[in-house]
């Protein structure tokens, strides 16, 4: 998922915003310290999810048989891949929409 700079920073805020006004958890670093780490996180996540995407999108070309993108094969053979590449990094099943 291609998310702008912009995006992820807003959403760097959000959670270091949540993070730090629950009770059920004191931080030492500073609030600066921890939005980074969790912009980090997520751009971390968006890329490994990248590689995920181009992963399975290479699959499904190597079929010999031609699979349409956006065909219901193609919707069903990308989310099995998917799941499958998920398991491999130990995320366990991801749920099917």
């Amino acid at each position: 998922m291609r998310l702008s700079r912009e995006k992820t920073n807003r959403i760097g805020h959000v959670v270091t915003d949540v993070l730090v006004s629950g009770d059920e958890v004191q931080f030492i670093e500073d609030r600066d310290t921890i939005r980074q780490t969790v912009l980090k996180t997520l751009q971390d996540l968006l890329k490994q999810e990248e590689k995920i995407d181009a992963e399975v999108r290479r699959k499904i070309l190597s079929q010999k048989k031609e699979i349409l993108e956006g065909t219901p094969e193609w919707d069903i053979l990308y989310r099995k891949y998917y799941s499958d590449e998920m398991r491999k990094l130990g995320v366990g099943d991801v749920p099917r929409t």
